[in-house]
């Protein structure tokens, strides 16, 4: 049996697992994000996590013979370095990741945007498992997506491929005036259907500024809260129309819908599914809509995969 360790590198955490040839998650292990000190600072902690592991496995008779990196940032596969990032990361752009690990472990590396991860670990053995094609798309703190083909991701010809929170939506706008995006744009679909979006929508619909966060918005809307229900309702009705718009386009054979908001519930997801199948042109109308089935495991297995086949 074969085993490699799959990296999922995120601004806030860093996990990582020993996998086998077949998917099976043999160890695992987890990590701050050094987020604040720098390319050189992260790979160096993560080589750590990954030695680790790799000799915890070597204990249980499995040797790691490679790396698969999902990271966060604008990621160029071809060359494994980091095109740009946001500032959730100080300092990432630039950085070489695959050249990084493969200098400090002595193991070949491949990496990917993390989202590309996670779709291609639910498409190897999860919601997408066993289809040729399938569009997975992230409502969470921000909004992305991947379209995986025979087990490949659309990565672009600028390896930007997947951000499918950033072209406009209808729903973006209040008084007249187009939302402000964090992309440093406006009107887009992150500004109104991802979960921050959803609180600031709360507080523009005259909500309470007592209620804190995302979380306490489902609280308020559960209970009845009217600026609660709208909000949640404005976020569900973007994202929906949104995927359907894609599906319009890419004609998946499964639609894998990811992140907290897919888990927060019927609320949001009866919502999302009814503005998704509102736009479905004809042919289309009987597409599997479905939530991600491997949670945090995802893109552990989707970065191993990378290196596995």
């Amino acid at each position: 049996m074969r085993y490699v360790v799959g990296v999922d590198l995120g601004g806030t955490k860093t996990a990582a697992g020993v996998v086998a040839e077949d998917g099976s998650v043999l160890l695992r292990g987890e990590i701050p994000t050094k987020n604040r000190d720098g390319g050189a600072a992260i790979l160096n902690a993560t080589a750590v996590l990954v030695r680790f592991l790799m000799d915890r496995a070597a204990e249980q008779g499995a040797t790691v013979d490679a790396v698969g990196v999902g990271s966060a940032g604008v990621i160029n596969a071809a060359e494994g370095t980091v095109i740009s990032a946001t500032d959730a990361i100080l300092d990432w752009a630039g950085t070489h990741i695959a050249a990084g690990f493969q200098e400090r472990l002595g193991l070949p590396a491949a990496v990917v945007n993390d989202v590309h991860a996670h779709a291609l670990g639910e498409a190897w053995l999860g919601a997408g498992a066993g289809t040729a094609t399938s569009l997975m798309v992230a409502f969470g703190t921000g909004v992305g997506g991947s379209f995986v083909v025979d087990g490949q991701p659309l990565l672009g010809h600028h390896f930007v491929g997947g951000h499918v929170g950033h072209f406009a939506s209808p729903y973006a706008y209040h008084d007249g005036a187009a939302i402000p995006c964090s992309c440093g744009h406006a009107g887009h679909v992150e500004a109104i259907a991802s979960g921050p979006a959803i609180h600031a929508s709360y507080l523009r619909f005259g909500g309470s500024a007592e209620v804190p966060d995302t979380r306490a918005v489902f609280d308020a809307a559960r209970g009845g809260d009217a600026a609660a229900l709208k909000a949640v309702g404005v976020g569900a009705g973007a994202a929906g129309q949104a995927v359907g718009g894609l599906v319009n386009i890419l004609d998946p054979q499964v639609v894998v819908i990811s992140g907290g908001l897919a888990d927060a519930g019927p609320l949001w997801w009866n919502g999302m599914e009814r503005a998704l199948r509102a736009e479905l042109l004809a042919p289309l109308a009987g597409v599997s809509v479905v939530r991600a089935a491997l949670g945090n495991t995802a893109a552990v297995v989707g970065a191993a995969s990378l290196v596995l086949t």
